[in-house]
């Protein structure tokens, strides 16, 4: 039950691009996530409040949920893409494993 070095090494480099895709997905979240916060500013307590109300946080996590949503919209395209090539990376390596096991049994 020996794999060949070659497949070994196809195996390694399959691997690492997928994970490379998906560090590009999690970047690309990342970005939004950041650009999202910073562009929903902090609303100040003023001078006489203690504490801010319900109402006011209310409005912030809908301002940041839909500029999040915005943002996300604009690079969709850029996600779609990259999520087909990280799923037929995983059908590529998933069949490379099936090809594996097969020419395993047959040397047995």
């Amino acid at each position: 039950m020996i794999i060949a070095p070659e497949a070994l090494a196809q195996l390694s480099r399959m691997d690492e691009a997928r994970r490379q895709v998906q560090r590009q997905l999690e970047l690309i979240d990342r970005q939004i996530t950041r650009r999202a916060t910073a562009l929903v500013p902090q609303q100040r307590k003023r001078h006489g409040d203690r504490r801010e109300t319900s109402s006011d946080i209310c409005m912030v996590l809908k301002r940041y949920r839909s500029t999040h949503a915005a943002l996300t919209a604009e690079r969709q395209p850029e996600i779609d893409a990259l999520s087909r090539k990280l799923s037929r990376q995983d059908q590529a390596i998933a069949a490379h494993h099936e090809r594996q096991q097969i020419a395993l049994s047959r040397a047995a």
